[in-house]
């Protein structure tokens, strides 16, 4: 048992290091294909963000190796540089270049306790929309978090109203309503902790995670993605 741990350690740390260095996307679906392949990916939706992404265990799932996970992060790299003008947003590759991560802060959305959009954030939903509907071979998963003032009564409902609201809004841009699911977490996925104000805030947030959908996964393990 202690050798089965000792390998699957050695495996993870393989991982990471493709993870957290600053190769591109490309790379990095190469270098864990060459490593280990997916078998690795299939445990890093339990690690990733220290264990607190809530999309990576039901959503993600495995990385894609070798050639294939090359060609689906060379993808993710074109798209996250359009993406990378969004205001008011955080934009990361995760999952090792193979999906990413758009993070905007409830502050800039929504007025304190309402899960009515503000004007000022649409140009940037818009903007973000207009990238999605020219990458459809992806699926979005969008998920509401709060801090942990109010309790779950409270902030469980409107997270998942906020996490409703952005859908609806891409919806009303014109990407398709198939291709997004929603989720409320309330305050069970704090990304800081809450002795102030300030760091309680950054609680506070909207993610939304881009994903390959079945179809660019089928073209990349054919080397047909483009």
């Amino acid at each position: 048992m202690k050798k089965m741990n000792l390998f699957a350690t050695v495996l993870l740390s393989i991982a990471i290091i493709f993870s957290g260095c600053n190769a591109s996307n490309t790379a990095k679906g190469t270098g864990i294909g060459a490593g280990a392949g997916a078998g690795i990916g299939a445990g890093l939706g339990a690690i990733i963000n220290g264990g607190k992404g809530a999309g990576w265990g039901a959503g993600i799932g495995a990385v894609v190796g070798g050639a294939a996970g090359a060609l689906i992060g060379n993808k993710m790299d074109k798209q996250k540089k359009e993406l990378e003008g969004l205001q008011n947003a955080t934009v990361e590759t995760v999952n090792d270049g193979q999906a990413i991560r758009v993070t905007f802060d409830s502050g800039i959305l929504f007025a304190t306790n309402s899960s009515t959009l503000n004007s000022a954030s649409q140009s940037s939903l818009i903007q973000f929309a207009n990238s999605l509907k020219s990458n459809p071979d992806t699926d979005i998963e969008i998920f509401g978090h709060t801090d942990s003032s109010g309790g779950d009564k409270i902030n469980l409902p409107l997270s998942l109203s906020r996490a409703n609201s952005v859908k609806d809004f891409l919806t009303g841009q014109g990407v398709s309503f198939n291709r997004m699911t929603t989720q409320g977490l309330g305050s069970s996925q704090p990304v800081a902790g809450e002795d102030s104000k300030g760091v309680q805030a950054l609680n506070r947030r909207v993610e939304i995670y881009i994903l390959p959908n079945e179809k660019m996964i089928e073209e990349a393990n054919a080397g047909t993605l483009k």
